[in-house]
């Protein structure tokens, strides 16, 4: 696979849709700082699964979404999708067979992150499935961002165990060994679960045994009790039948007395009502007088009531007006105090505007001698804070020399106390052993090549496996299919010939057929051949016939003998060969069947004479009309049509379609027995496939023991000539940094003397300047205290002249507000007595106005007339007195009638009541019988002739006493017991196959540690060997190796020894960036000879490596482009000219990136003919 196309829309910078093209095997990738280059390594490895916002340089994943520039607003979603060329169909799994692949990641804003593989949604980790194994990935070492290259050196071991994993394509192991622990895990948690269900079930099943059988004789007792509680209900059935009957007679002759009582109280209630109608007359007539007697004593309470409030009223006047001129003397006494205090108080405002001015005149005068005070303390604040100031700092450089000279001197201490340190470890150093190392190296030249030809005959092996596993594979398959076919057959087989059977499953007739000794006879259908798509019409016509037994030798006996279910019989003979002749194209039914057996050829004929057959019919009268007499035609769904009638015909029972199923049994027959010839030969080739794949699968073993035990030889020899070299390093290294720091040491102590003689003399220099200091500021201190209390002085007397001009001016405007308060009042005075004088006299003119003589005349008048009205109300009193009296002697009659129909009502009522109650007692027995399935005629004559409830009762309650006595009964127990026996058969055999299951994954996780051991000290060794072969091509020199950090190749990591040439470097982090970026490459590019990418991406990693360094990093990227496709972003020229195509990134519209391809070849192309 090879990137062809890269497609962003909304991908940070890329807002617009842009197209990345990648035609050639060297793609650079240019532009200026900051127009969006490395968003395009951001984008591959977002849409390869990235799932850390930090990775991609940022806070959260909403971050890769164009947030917005100056010009354009954000847009909502973000798209990235690499189209490959798979046309040599080298992509994993079933894209193979795609010639293009487009992978695509899609964000929106709503955090919704989608994936697809050529538009198809799918999960995140189908597309790290597709790059399995081919260091492609989120993780792998195709994709080099900015920074990546030191992050690659200087990272832990167990880190850069990580690439070699996915150089050695570990990784699609390490994700079957995990899917394959968490199986594992799940199938023992699974196991527990079943064993502590089959524990659990085992104790259960001894309970439900005990509870099984105490059920059992409940249910017999329990029949019991129900059969004497439904004959107990049937004759309390019939006693209640009983006393409904009565009650019914005694109900009918109460309600004829009833109503010739009620037809009586009918007449006394007519009376009543025209009686009523005479005394509502006279009490209206009563109503009215009343009404006017009280309208004449309402016109005399009126008139009393006016001379009442009329004397009231003159009382009242007299008591207001002297009331009045009382308020007015008081008020004029009032209006002259109020003059006296006007007066008093315009005198006191003179007085207090005088104050005033004087206090105003004394506080300008203290406000213009506060300037020249505030000027002085501001002049002598200034001094002092100087002075001050300039004696801090002078005390600050004194303590500062004082203590750089103690500094100097501790300093000195301690570089003499190293020095005597380093002398004696200089000492001490031990000696360095080379050729006890010159013999460790050959021994490792002669293991290394004892492997590598061990590793030629494994490599010769691993080539042979696939292939014979496959074949393997490709056998079982095949038996595996061959096995499921011939079992598919053989389950239809059986299921056609159960369902044959079962038409013959008459018990009864299966015994009449024993007795006649015709049940091995053979059924009619079996000795007929039908054609196929006839079978439903044959069975339409001859319907029950077709099961048919031929008729013995002594057939009235037989006939005799009367069948218990439907059955034909048949004269076992031969018959003509001759079919009847065909009828206006219809051919007969005949020629559609054979007799297969020559006995049923005389009944066919006899049965099928006046039988044709066609595939349809349009016209069915005309089809009617052609017909003879007796003669019928069918279609082949069934369907008869005769002169007169028409029949269709439907499948009913298990014997329909016998003919259909016979002939489907014979062909699952036959290939049944074809079937197992395929098996046999499957089964054969599945032997000897697994016989010659396990043969290589032992020698393969054998061999790969030999290279681990070789390996690990080996490795302990370059571990021990590592450490050996590593001690001899640190024991040089030590002698050449000991020797340099003591150097270090006798040029610093010549330097801490000279400044600790320099701070003595600037700490004696300090002391002079502090004393002058001092005296100034002595003489500065005393005038500052001057020039405080003058100003202190000046500030009281200021605010002194302040409060007494503020107390002058409240007292003035105090004064001011009591002459505007007296003169309102004096206003409202004025008012109030002009009010007093107006009300006096209109109270007067009031009480002059009343006239008492003409209240007098009028009360006389009115009770006259109120004595005529008392006359009027005595003789209507007395019209409804005697109208009431004979209405009072019918209301006494009515109830004296309707007091003798009350009993006779609750008679009929309580007579009514038992019938109910007798109704209820028969349908709730009724029902107690329908409800308890109880058959009343077979329950009838079981009851004695003179049964007593009692006696029943008494039954009831002896057969409750057992029940009760049987304790609380799990009627599901005999259920519950069978359940729990299947399933305890159902647990042990999941167990079984459980803890098969648990062996199979330990297994398969044992192999595949073995697999993944072999397969990562093979690519160890490689990379290591690939390595150490271009890390001098790129330095020019030098030497690299890896080296296993730990015991076991599965958990050991991997350390980068990297020396440039003329360097002896204990550690890479001595390293240079530019050495450290060529260490890096070196790393990288041997896994790629060892597992080739499809592509890789590289972020200016040449940035750190000069002219001479970047010459022979382009040679050596060239070299890899034969098998790598490579895109990679550069500032560097000479980079650049290795390119195919140039891809130009810029942004000429702020915060938008767009892109801009040229091909070089093209290019060149297109300037030789102007050239030229």
């Amino acid at each position: 696979m090879r990137l062809s196309q890269i497609k962003l829309a909304g991908f940070k910078s890329f807002v617009d849709p842009q197209q990345i093209p990648v035609p050639g095997q060297l793609v650079a990738v240019v532009g200026p700082n900051g127009c969006g280059k490395s968003n395009v390594i951001d984008a591959v490895r977002w849409v390869l699964g990235e799932s850390s916002a930090k990775q991609l340089r940022g806070e959260s994943m909403q971050d890769v979404i164009f947030n917005g520039s100056d010009h354009r607003k954000p847009v909502g979603r973000a798209s990235v999708e690499l189209v490959f060329d798979n046309s040599l169909g080298r992509a994993a799994g079933q894209w193979s067979q795609y010639a293009e692949i487009s992978i695509k990641r899609v964000l929106t804003r709503q955090g919704e992150s989608s994936y697809f593989i050529n538009n198809i949604q799918c999960r995140r980790r189908d597309i790290q499935d597709l790059f399995l194994g081919t260091g492609v990935g989120t993780r792998g070492y195709a994709v080099i961002e900015q920074g990546m290259i030191s992050r690659i050196i200087e990272a832990r071991p167990e880190e850069l165990r990580v690439f070699l994993e996915e150089a050695a394509g570990v990784s699609k192991y390490k994700e079957r060994r995990k899917e394959t622990e968490a199986r594992l895990n799940d199938t023992r948690d699974n196991l527990t679960r079943v064993d502590d269900i089959r524990q659990e079930l085992e104790s259960q099943l001894e309970k439900l045994a005990v509870q099984a059988e105490v059920a059992e004789k409940y249910q017999q007792l329990k029949q019991t009790l129900e059969n004497t509680q439904n004959l107990l209900a049937l004759l309390r059935k019939l006693e209640a039948q009983k006393d409904q009957e009565k009650l019914t007679r005694d109900i009918a002759t109460a309600v004829n007395d009833l109503e010739a009582a009620t037809a009586q109280l009918r007449d006394t209630e007519s009376q009543l009502e025209q009686l009523r109608e005479t005394h509502f007359t006279a009490s209206d007539e009563l109503h009215a007088v009343q009404g006017r007697l009280y309208e004449a004593n309402a016109e005399v309470a009126r008139l009393e009531q006016q001379i009442i409030h009329l004397k009231d009223s003159r009382g009242r006047l007299g008591n207001q007006i002297s009331q009045a001129k009382a308020q007015l003397s008081q008020l004029q006494q009032q209006v002259g105090t109020t003059d006296e205090l006007h007066l008093h108080w315009q005198s006191e405002t003179e007085v207090l505007a005088e104050r005033v001015e004087w206090a105003q005149t004394h506080l300008l005068e203290a406000n213009e001698a506060m300037p020249a005070l505030e000027s002085a303390w501001r002049t002598a604040q200034q001094s002092f804070g100087e002075i001050q100031q300039k004696l801090a700092q002078v005390k600050q450089a004194r303590e500062l020399e004082a203590a750089h000279g103690s500094h100097a001197l501790k300093t000195i201490q301690q570089l003499e106390a190293r020095r005597e340190r380093l002398r004696q470890e200089q000492a001490a150093q031990p000696s360095v052993d080379q050729d006890g190392l010159t013999d460790m190296e050959e021994a490792i030249a002669e293991l290394e090549a004892r492997r590598l030809m061990l590793e030629d005959q494994l490599a010769a092996l691993q080539e042979d496996a696939p292939r014979h596993e496959q074949t393997k594979r490709d056998a079982q398959h095949a038996l595996q299919q061959s096995q499921q076919h011939l079992t598919r057959l053989e389950a239809q087989h059986a299921a056609l010939a159960r369902l044959q059977q079962q038409a013959d499953q008459d018990q009864q007739l299966q015994t009449w057929l024993a007795r006649h000794q015709l049940l091995d006879a053979n059924r009619f259908w079996q000795g007929l051949q039908v054609e196929a798509g006839w079978e439903t019409a044959l069975e339409a016509v001859l319907v029950e016939r077709l099961q048919a037994l031929p008729m013995p030798v002594a057939a009235n006996a037989l006939l005799a003998d009367r069948a218990p279910a439907r059955l034909a019989l048949f004269n076992a003979r031969a018959g003509s060969d001759l079919a009847p002749p065909s009828l206006h194209g219809w051919l007969p039914l005949q020629s559609k069947v054979q007799a297969a057996d020559p006995r049923c050829g005389a009944a066919l004929g006899d049965w099928l004479s006046h039988v044709w057959c066609a595939e349809s019919i349009t016209d069915i009268e005309a089809a009617q009309a052609a017909l003879p007499d007796g003669g019928w035609v069918v279609l082949r769904d069934g369907l008869m049509i005769s002169r007169t009638s028409a029949r269709f015909h439907a499948e009913q029972d298990v014997q329909s379609g016998m003919l259909a199923r016979q002939r489907e049994l014979t062909q699952l027959a036959q290939a049944i027995e074809a079937q197992a010839v395929v098996l046999e030969s499957a089964q054969q080739t599945a032997q000897h496939s697994e016989q010659t794949h396990a043969s290589i699968f032992a020698e393969l073993q054998r061999k790969r023991g030999e290279s681990d035990q070789l390996g690990r030889q080996l490795h302990q020899q370059q571990m021990e000539l590592l450490r050996q070299q590593q001690s001899v390093e640190r024991v040089m290294q030590r002698r050449q940094q000991i020797a340099h720091e003591l150097a270090e040491i006798t040029e610093a102590i010549a330097l801490e003397n000279e400044a600790r003689g320099e701070a003595a003399y600037k700490q004696t220099e300090l002391d002079e300047q502090l004393a002058h200091l001092d005296e100034a500021m002595a003489s500065v201190s005393t005038h500052r205290t001057q020039t405080d209390t003058a100003l202190e002085a000046a500030r009281n007397r200021l605010r002194d002249a302040e409060r007494e001009a503020r107390e002058a001016e409240f007292q003035l405007k105090t004064a001011q507000n009591k002459i505007i308060e007296l003169e309102g009042l004096k206003r409202t005075h004025g008012e109030q007595q002009d009010t007093l004088l107006e009300r006096i006299e209109s109270l007067q003119l009031e009480l002059d106005g009343f006239d008492p003589t003409l209240l007098d005349e009028s009360i006389q008048a009115a009770l006259n007339k109120r004595g005529e009205r008392e006359v009027e109300l005595a003789k209507a009193r007395d019209a409804v007195g005697h109208a009431t009296n004979k209405l009072r002697e019918l209301e006494s009659d009515k109830m004296r009638i309707e007091h003798g129909q009350e009993p006779l009502r609750e008679r009929i009522n309580e007579l009514r009541l038992k019938e109910q109650e007798a109704r209820l007692a028969v349908e709730r027995f009724t029902q107690e019988l329908q409800e308890a399935g109880a058959d009343e005629a077979a329950l009838l004559p079981m009851l004695p002739a003179h049964g007593k409830v009692s006696t029943f009762v008494g039954q009831i309650g002896s057969l409750t006493q057992q029940l009760n006595a049987l304790g609380a009964v799990n009627l599901a127990a005999m259920q519950e017991l069978e359940e729990s026996r299947t399933r305890k058969a159902f647990l042990d055999a999941q167990a079984a196959d459980l803890t098969e299951a648990m062996d199979t994954l330990e297994g398969a996780i044992r192999k595949i540690d073995k697999e993944s051991s072999d397969l990562l000290q093979a690519t160890f060794d490689k990379v290591n060997a690939s390595m150490m072969e271009l890390f001098p091509l790129l330095f020019g020199g030098g030497q690299a190796r890896l080296v296993m950090t730990g015991e076991t190749i599965l958990d050991a990591g991997v350390q980068v020894i990297a020396q440039p040439p003329g360097k002896k470097n204990s550690t890479i982090h001595l390293l240079s960036g530019g050495e450290k970026a060529l260490t890096a490459l070196s790393l990288v590019f041997a896994l790629f000879q060892l597992n080739p990418a499809p592509f890789c991406l590289l972020d200016e990693v040449d940035a750190p490596l000069d002219d001479a360094n970047t010459s022979r990093f382009c040679d050596m990227v060239k070299r890899m482009s034969a098998n790598t496709q490579f895109l990679y972003i550069s500032h560097n020229k000479i980079t650049m000219e290795m390119a195919d195509q140039l891809v130009g990134i810029t942004m000429q519209e702020k915060g938008v990136s767009r892109v801009v391809a040229v091909d070089i070849e093209a290019a060149l192309s297109m300037a030789e003919p102007l050239a030229s």
